[in-house]
């Protein structure tokens, strides 16, 4: 019998032998002295993990946003509790960790839905070793073997394809012009906006100044309900091309709370259904992919996305000559490295050439690394193909 710090007495039992028994008492008496006689630790993960997310402040300063929290959830209730649950949560070593992201993956799921089942069950043992719970946390220095291959998921909840990439000028040419003409304004929104699909497909009227050629991203369609944007760096200015300005203002419905872009039936855009209908049979057409027969029937197959058109627009935007600080503003991201290592795809006719007299010691000119050095026909490819050729 003992008291922890709290005057709470606690009974311990333990050993077959009287010497066994006094090496628990032992060990536990040292514990006290210590500050490490926890409890928590011989709870079981199924049991303290639902308390845990019900507390969950985050792991910064900044705290956690509810989506956030929701999706802990689900993917507590779905994928750790079941595998993880009957282990106390004192017990959990790293090998636990690799056997739970093996049977994640063992689903056929993408590398980074691995990540995202397993970063919940991190959070959990960290705050648990803060607060004192846990007297090691197994997590702590553990890598995950699924490694991150793709961006993210999109604003949707999707994922986003294992090959993202962007479209060079010619394919997203061949691509608009293959959308059906009731969507083709729509799909060349994106692809001058760089919009997310949730922040697309929310937008409404009101945040739209065709006079001065420009709107506000101010909110987006995240899973289910209207959420503000991503991060403070969502909330944004876009210009609008004169094209695309013109070509949105013959669609205008002159009511300011009406989204911009609804159905044929002026319900909300349900990006899945156009995903499949509409963006992937097109991609096919175009060269893009290719139809697969199935057991229930024909399926366009490509790795052509509604965040393609994000990636493709700041690609094209660095190639016109646009400098990382402004691509990353146009996008609503939280700094110019995350732009460039994630967004822009460069080909290999972006590189230039080799500075005159390589190679040799005497030779001072430097390498060119603007836009100029651009071929005349590809610095016209770069200007978003000028909106009459899609619209």
């Amino acid at each position: 019998m003992y008291r922890d710090a709290f005057g709470k007495q606690h009974k311990r039992a333990g050993g077959l032998t009287l010497a066994e028994a006094k090496d628990v008492k032992a060990r536990l008496r040292a514990d006290v002295s210590r500050g490490e006689d926890t409890e928590a630790s011989r709870e079981k993960f199924a049991t303290y993990a639902p308390r845990w997310i019900d507390h969950y402040a985050g792991r910064t300063d900044k705290g956690v946003r509810e989506e956030t929290r929701r999706d802990y959830r689900k993917r507590l209730e779905q994928d750790a509790i079941p595998f993880l649950g009957h282990l106390p949560l004192g017990q959990i070593r790293q090998s636990h960790l690799n056997q739970f992201a093996a049977h994640v993956a063992g689903r056929g799921v993408a590398a980074n839905t691995v990540r995202l089942s397993v970063a919940p069950v991190k959070a959990l043992l960290a705050d648990a070793f803060a607060a004192g719970d846990l007297r090691v946390n197994p997590a702590a220095g553990w890598r995950c073997r699924y490694t991150q291959t793709t961006v993210d998921f999109d604003e949707a909840g999707n994922e986003v394809e294992e090959q993202v990439k962007a479209l060079t000028a010619d394919e997203l040419a061949s691509l608009l012009a293959e959308i059906p003409e009731d969507w083709r304004l729509f799909y060349a929104f994106l692809s001058q906006t760089g919009l997310r699909i949730s922040e697309a497909i929310e937008l409404k009227w009101k945040d739209v100044n065709l006079a001065a050629r420009k709107f506000t991203v101010a909110r987006r369609f995240y899973r289910g309900r209207v959420a503000p944007p991503k991060s403070k760096y969502g909330r944004r200015t876009i210009k609008l091309s004169e094209e695309l300005s013109d070509a949105l203002a013959a669609t205008a419905t002159g009511d300011p709370d009406a989204l911009v872009f609804t159905s044929e039936k002026g319900r909300r855009l349900d990006q899945s259904n156009l995903m499949s209908r509409v963006l992937k049979p097109a991609a096919v057409r175009a060269g893009l992919g290719a139809w697969v027969i199935t057991p229930k029937g024909k399926r366009a197959e490509t790795w052509v996305g509604h965040h393609t058109f994000r990636h493709t627009n700041a690609t094209l935007l660095f190639r016109a000559g646009w400098n990382a600080k402004q691509v990353q503003v146009w996008l609503g991201h939280h700094s110019p490295a995350f732009t460039l290592a994630t967004y822009v795809h460069l080909l290999p006719d972006d590189l230039p050439e080799l500075p005159v007299g390589w190679g040799n010691t005497g030779a001072t000119q430097q390498a060119e690394t603007g836009r100029n050095d651009l071929p005349a026909e590809q610095r016209e490819t770069v200007s978003f193909l000028g909106l009459a050729r899609a619209v």
